[in-house]
């Protein structure tokens, strides 16, 4: 790894589904080098070369050899599997930034990148991301859940801020219900949008989502208006299993 100078970093992106390469460009708009990014798939290889042109497209190993930090932006059913697999390769690095978007894990799920001497940050972006170069602008409007051990913790807000986006701390035991809280809002707004747009497509209504547009975000704006610290109801149970599976693969490849 080779220091940038006036503190910027080498960032390494694994994953190029929704939310790592627009990470990657918000952190290049703000001055670090993206020295690669992991891409499986033709779709998320095409992603990466339209949102991050110029960066190669290397292997996991490599992108941990040469960055200072290094972005784990995968769904949450394959975060610990790769970060376990990956510390049995001995491939992190002493002084590595190691940072995760899994909006359900803070940064025990990193246990054994820490083990390995790398430093773990556990920080969520509570955006529903497109893939696409709009994204950015998003982010200036968006809260970042961040985790991660006091000593590192400005670290953490720090590079929040370099994104555009505003650092809000999560304790370690609160990330699970972090996460249900954020995959009950994504998979009901997306679900409860579908049915009432369904239903007036089927009594002959034209664009039915452009219909809806004002309706649906002046609603939602007054709920988040009237909306206490805890919420207004438990609906948690009625997240179902394939909602659930939906929202987790949102950044798959």
């Amino acid at each position: 790894m080779s220091a940038q100078r006036s503190g910027r970093l080498g960032v390494g992106i694994v994953g190029a589904g929704r939310v790592g390469p627009i990470l990657g460009a918000a952190l290049a708009g703000a001055g670090h080098a993206i020295v690669g990014i992991s891409a499986v798939s033709e779709a998320s290889r095409e992603r990466a070369g339209a949102i991050l042109p110029g960066v190669p497209i290397l292997d996991v190993p490599a992108i941990l050899e040469r960055s200072e930090l290094v972005i784990l932006a995968v769904p949450d059913d394959e975060l610990v599997a790769l970060v376990a697999g990956l510390a049995a390769t001995s491939s992190w690095q002493p002084g590595q930034l190691v940072l995760h978007t899994a909006p359900g894990f803070g940064v025990g799920v990193l246990e054994p990148a820490l083990k390995a001497g790398a430093i773990p940050l556990a920080v969520h972006p509570a955006l529903s991301f497109t893939g696409m170069s709009m994204d950015l602008s998003r982010l200036a409007e968006t809260y970042f859940a961040v985790t991660a051990p006091a000593p590192v913790l400005p670290i953490a807000q720090a590079l929040v801020v370099e994104m555009g986006g505003e650092p809000i701390v999560i304790d370690e035991e609160d990330r699970p219900a972090y996460g249900e809280a954020i995959a009950t809002a994504t998979a009901f707004s997306r679900s409860i949008v579908g049915q009432a747009a369904g239903i007036l497509s089927n009594i002959g209504v034209e664009s039915p989502g452009a219909f809806l547009g004002s309706l649906v975000r002046s609603a939602v704006d007054d709920a988040l208006r009237t909306a206490t610290t805890t919420g207004s109801a438990d609906l948690s149970g009625l997240l179902d299993s394939s909602q659930r599976a939906a929202f987790d693969q949102e950044d798959g490849e």
